[in-house]
């Protein structure tokens, strides 16, 4: 016997419940106004950062294989600015190949606690290696060590083999700082078209979608 786990979809009542939430959280009308994504994906950032239990940088970073198959995973966004959202990792992982031979990326931000979602879709450039290695240093120092303990994505044996490599850094570098590993880096993904989503009551739900034009953006409202 199969139980199902997905919830029905929302009554009219439940709507309803919902609304003034909604209404207070997502009414205004102000963000059809704006001209360009990046500010006001940093006042989103903000809000969720505010509500969100935890991790409110926390987008899905969607890349294809050799094959053309598509692949996803959660990854931390550590900046953003007019060149960009830019996340680190280690470039011999799954994410690190496929970005190598394909670069562009897609990237979602889910903020479940304000009903609301921003799409990403560019090209994807390296940072350079200043960048890196700036972040990399303000890591905690166990990260770091991980960063060269661990063969990101590579098959591992048992627990007890990771354990073991990181006790063999941990000696390595006990007597001084931990460098960046070459193979840890990080990409910016250099947007081309931004949307933003908000819930409404009964799926008439608010999109914004900016695409790059030159040096400026065009703006679209979406049907929901």
């Amino acid at each position: 016997m199969t139980v199902s786990v997905i919830p029905s979809s929302p009554t009219r009542e439940e709507y309803a419940r919902d609304y003034a939430a909604a209404l207070a959280a997502n009414g205004d009308e102000t963000i059809f106004d704006r001209v360009e994504p990046i500010a006001l994906f940093v006042d989103w950032l903000a809000d969720a950062r505010g509500h969100e239990i935890n991790d409110a940088n926390a987008m899905a970073l969607s890349t294809v294989d050799a094959d053309g198959a598509p692949d996803s995973r959660m990854v931390l966004l550590k900046d953003v600015d007019d060149c960009g959202f830019t996340f680190y990792s280690n470039s011999e992982s799954a994410k690190g190949m496929q970005l190598a031979g394909h670069d562009r990326a897609a990237l979602l931000f889910h903020w479940k606690s304000l009903r609301r979602q921003v799409r990403v879709r560019g090209s994807v450039e390296p940072v350079t290696a200043a960048e890196a290695d700036a972040y990399f240093a303000s890591r905690a120092r166990e990260s770091r060590i991980g960063a060269w303990a661990s063969d990101q994505s590579r098959p591992l044996e048992d627990r007890a083999t990771l354990e073991r490599a990181v006790e063999r850094e941990t000696a390595r570098f006990e007597a001084g700082d931990v460098p960046r590993p070459e193979h840890w880096t990080g990409w910016r993904v250099v947007p081309d078209h931004v949307e933003f989503w908000r819930d409404r009551p009964f799926r008439l739900h608010d999109r914004l979608r900016f695409d790059r034009a030159g040096q400026g953006w065009n703006r679209t409202r979406l049907q929901p």
